[in-house]
């Protein structure tokens, strides 16, 4: 059974044209995330801390994984995708040799909330050919492994239920679990892969052996092992689910653009200079 080797609480940040968010997952984790980079929870009452949104800006050497809970994100890039990631909606896009793109969420009615989660590809595959996956709401499914415990699947299996998004880069599971109070839920994770969990409503425990409660914006890293446990006591609670094969390579972070070595970095920033950065259109 895995333990707990890291918990902490998400940090207050300003990204793109000045967005309010919590950050889960940042350069700090780089190591102990790996293949994970990123991730970042926007939520909000007040459309004020998010309609500047996220104008034009480059990737390269990632994928960003951009999941909606409640509220709406128009988007576009520059291999001719565009269009919304509306309420339970996955935008997976691999930004690869390069891409531009946007993402502008729009006022909503209540809370607004959303997830981005950046993935790193390995050095074989940071120049492969950009490519978008759009992932409706009524394409995800959900497995009730008990009463009391639902868990949405948009990459990866639980039961018979397996994700619409396959085929990818990096060996990923990406669930959507909740929870009623007083459940214990457990879920084989693959031996050596890293795992993360991030609640963002009500709280559980996160490991046999400990006691403490972890509530909504706490970041949860455990320790190595193929079991995680969680278990609810008198609330329910919702968490995403994380895991992934770890990549084990440098990394050489600048912004949005994610490579192996500095000069791979620098090549990239005189490309969006000179205006040769995107490769595929």
């Amino acid at each position: 059974m895995r333990g707990i080797e890291r918990s902490f609480l998400s940090r207050p940040t300003l990204e793109g044209a000045g967005v309010h968010l919590k950050r889960a997952l940042g350069p700090g984790e780089a190591v102990v995330a790996d293949p994970f980079l990123l991730l970042d929870d926007f939520h909000s009452k007040n459309p004020e801390d998010y309609v500047a949104g996220f104008p034009w800006h480059p990737h390269r050497g990632i994928e960003t994984v951009t999941y909606m809970i409640r509220g709406v994100v128009e988007h576009g890039d520059s291999i001719g995708n565009k269009g919304s990631i509306n309420s339970g909606d996955v935008q997976w896009m691999t930004a690869g040799s390069g891409i531009m793109h946007q993402e502008m969420p729009q006022k909503f009615a209540g809370l607004f909330q959303g997830f981005q989660l950046w993935v790193n590809l390995p050095s074989a595959h940071k120049m492969m050919k950009p490519r978008y996956r759009d992932v409706h709401a009524s394409e995800i499914s959900a497995n009730s492994p008990e009463r009391g415990i639902q868990v949405k699947v948009i990459a990866g299996r639980s039961g018979k239920v397996e994700g619409p998004v396959k085929d990818l880069v990096v060996d990923v599971e990406y669930l959507d679990v909740s929870m009623s109070a007083k459940r214990r839920f457990t879920r084989s994770i693959k031996k050596g892969n890293t795992a993360i969990a991030y609640v963002f409503e009500g709280s559980a425990r996160f490991s046999s052996d400990s006691s403490k409660e972890m509530g909504a914006e706490n970041v949860v890293i455990f320790g190595p092992g193929t079991e995680v446990e969680i278990e609810t006591s008198n609330e329910n609670a919702r968490f995403l689910l994380i895991s992934g094969k770890p990549l084990k390579e440098p990394v050489a972070w600048g912004g949005p653009i994610v490579m192996n070595t500095e000069a791979e970095l620098e090549l990239a920033f005189e490309e969006l200079r000179t205006g040769q950065f995107i490769k595929d259109r």
